[in-house]
């Protein structure tokens, strides 16, 4: 049981730094052409981390999951068409963190996967003995794809604000 807990506490932990990355995702937007795309996308991301992070009730947040998760999943896509059209299919690839496309690509499909581990997480709560091996092993894999997105996107950040010339960086 201790085992299980310290794993509760590893995915709370890393929720509640994804919470503090959207937060800073959605106040940046404030200045962005189309904020009103992303400030709401990144802001029920920070919800969602935030309240998984510090409380168990799942029934609407995981409705304001699913729900962010469509809309991160929908503005992948817009941002894919939009990277396709204006650059052709070598833009679906590309990973310069210096173009507006690409961080928005990255930024969408961090949400997607945090959105996917949250509710990955929400069904390993099942009390049928059976199902006590199944039910260890999806919240394995969400404790670790947690720890693994939050260390990915701090390194992202780390990398865009110590590594990339703020002049060289495209917004529009």
């Amino acid at each position: 049981m201790a085992m299980r807990k310290n794993q509760s506490r590893i995915f709370s932990s890393c929720s509640l730094l994804m919470s503090l990355l959207f937060a800073y995702s959605a106040l940046v937007q404030l200045n962005d052409p189309d904020w009103y795309f992303w400030l709401p996308l990144y802001s029920s991301a920070f919800l969602v981390n935030l309240l998984k992070g510090i409380t168990s009730k799942k029934r609407t947040l995981n409705l304001v999951a699913q729900l962010t998760l469509v809309g991160g999943n929908l503005l992948f896509v817009k941002v894919v068409i939009e990277a396709l059209i204006s650059d052709g299919l070598s833009a679906f690839w590309l990973m310069d963190m210096r173009e507006r496309v690409v961080r928005e690509k990255i930024g969408s499909g961090l949400v997607v996967l945090s959105m996917l581990l949250h509710l990955k997480a929400s069904t390993t709560t099942s009390t049928d003995q059976t199902k006590f091996a199944k039910r260890n092993k999806k919240s394995t894999f969400s404790q670790v794809g947690m720890a693994l997105l939050a260390v990915l996107s701090y390194g992202l950040c780390i990398y865009v604000f110590g590594f990339i010339n703020k002049e060289e960086m495209k917004f529009s």
